[in-house]
């Protein structure tokens, strides 16, 4: 047992205790809150032992070894000979015969963790990039037994999830799925993994977070956690005190390679999502919605009259796609989908792609400030290029046509010379961007010639007048930002809101 008070209280400094040392015995006292264990047990400062959970779980935590062939780089380079040296031939004939132009195929292996989620079918989870491209994959078990996988199920590179079948020889340890949702901020949690090939190794945190992007994908919905993972901790489990799986361990920030305390783990609730699909069709089938979307910022959220970061904005509709047949339209705000609120731009796309292909769901816009809720049959996504840019052959522009100038902005008429040279549809409607003042808010915040303005104030624009009085609209209004819908040369649409004064 130690001696040093610090160790037993990591929130107290070490100044802290000499100072009440020497209150106690300068005959000063003052009243201090008393930490008893059962506070400990009660989880209200920490757990007090992990030790009979972490006995319970372990067998069901699995190390993953894989190797995979690469194929190498040729070996001893030919020397740098002169072409028609009378020693090129004889340096040809002697590398070829030693072999030293040969590719060298070379085997790399990698380790990773990952849990039976099913004990009778031999079942385990773990993420997609610990066992991407492998030749080999082989479980190492706790008790040091070891199975080849049969068969990888299924994986998904987008939620990095992967599914792996094994024959068990004898009865394995399974765990089940808790739900993510239910966690929160500060609840303890458990790490059990393979770091740095060290297997077996128990960690303990909290939650410091919820519904962390970190720019790793689409779908991103991460659990944060200051429990300890490094590298092998990948595909591990990260365990509620109940002993339920509420993440999967997937990645973490770290400077130096180690933990540094901020870890991710994707949450249980999406994993479920994607390993039933893995289990069921050996793929993931996400839904789809046919739209284009945007953060509702403060600024464009004060031109709607909603609060700023509130559902999510429409920019843009798939013709022939679920939306459009529901009637959803390009500046309609999706706050509610399926009964669920979206309080963000980032939650629409988690909660399509977890809906059911063919599902019928209802779902609430806001539509020039009323509320609208319609039906949508969800369909699945593709995969697919339809965003290919289109050709135009690009014609001289030979005469400059008038333009005039509007919150910072050069507007024109669509003329086919402006077509050619910003190479735009000639089914294009609106007014085009010739001139951005670099000082002016519109050119700071992306706007730039060769974009087209369709919309000012949520009203269609065809001539630079319906701007002009797009803007008189929302002076009127008591508004000080006309929301633009723009689109680029490329097809991409976006709403941007620009100060009027």
């Amino acid at each position: 047992m130690t001696s040093d008070p610090t160790l037993w209280f990591p929130n107290v400094t070490r100044r802290g205790v000499k100072l009440a040392l020497a209150m106690l015995f300068s005959g000063t006292f003052a009243i201090a809150p008393v930490i008893t264990p059962t506070a400990f047990a009660q989880g209200r400062i920490g757990p007090q032992s992990v030790s009979p959970l972490a006995e319970k779980l372990i067998d069901a935590v699995v190390n993953i070894s894989t190797s995979q062939t690469v194929k190498g780089a040729q070996g001893v380079p030919l020397p740098n000979v002169p072409k028609g040296s009378p020693f090129e031939e004889f340096f040809e004939d002697f590398f070829n015969k030693k072999g030293g132009r040969q590719p060298t195929d070379r085997k790399v292996s990698s380790l990773g963790s990952g849990f039976v989620i099913d004990a009778k079918e031999g079942l385990i989870v773990t993420n997609n990039h610990v066992i991407e491209g492998a030749d080999e994959i082989v479980i190492n078990f706790h008790d040091g037994s070891k199975l080849k996988v049969d068969k990888v199920l299924g994986k998904d590179a987008k939620a990095d999830l992967a599914l792996l079948k094994v024959t068990p020889k004898k009865p394995l340890t399974a765990v089940a799925f808790g739900s993510s949702e239910r966690m929160k901020v500060g609840d303890w949690v458990m790490a059990i993994g393979n770091p740095f090939g060290l297997g077996g190794s128990v960690t303990v945190g909290i939650i410091s977070a919820k519904q962390r992007d970190i720019q790793s994908g689409p779908y991103d919905d991460f659990l944060q956690t200051d429990a300890s993972i490094n590298k092998g901790n990948s595909g591990g489990p990260l365990f509620s005190m109940d002993g339920e799986v509420i993440g999967v361990n997937t990645a973490i920030i770290s400077p130096s390679g180690g933990s540094i305390g901020i870890g991710f783990a994707v949450p249980s609730d999406t994993v479920v999502a994607v390993v039933n699909q893995l289990k069921e069709f050996g793929e993931t089938r996400r839904g789809w919605l046919g739209v284009k979307i945007q953060t509702v910022t403060d600024d464009i959220a004060e031109t709607l009259g909603v609060k700023e970061n509130t559902g999510a904005l429409i920019s843009g509709v798939t013709p022939g796609g679920p939306a459009a047949a529901a009637g959803i339209e390009a500046g309609d705000v999706i706050t509610k989908f399926d009964g669920k609120d979206v309080a963000s731009m980032r939650g629409l796309p988690r909660a399509v792609s977890q809906t059911p292909v063919g599902r019928t769901v209802d779902v609430e816009v806001l539509r020039k400030g009323q509320k609208k809720v319609l039906k949508v049959v969800v369909a699945r996504l593709q995969e697919d290029d339809e965003n290919k840019d289109k050709a135009v052959d690009k014609k001289p522009d030979d005469a400059k046509p008038a333009s005039k100038a509007l919150v910072g902005l050069g507007l024109a008429p669509l003329t086919d010379a402006l077509r050619s040279k910003y190479k735009l549809d000639p089914k294009q409607k609106g007014v085009v961007v010739v001139e951005a003042d670099a000082a002016s808010p519109a050119a700071q915040k992306g706007i730039k010639p060769g974009d087209v303005i369709v919309e000012a104030a949520q009203d269609p624009v065809t001539s630079v007048e319906d701007v002009a009085k797009a803007i008189d609209k929302v002076r009127k209004a008591g508004r000080k930002q006309l929301l633009l819908r723009v689109e680029s040369g490329k097809g991409e649409m976006r709403f941007v809101a620009v100060p009027i004064e």
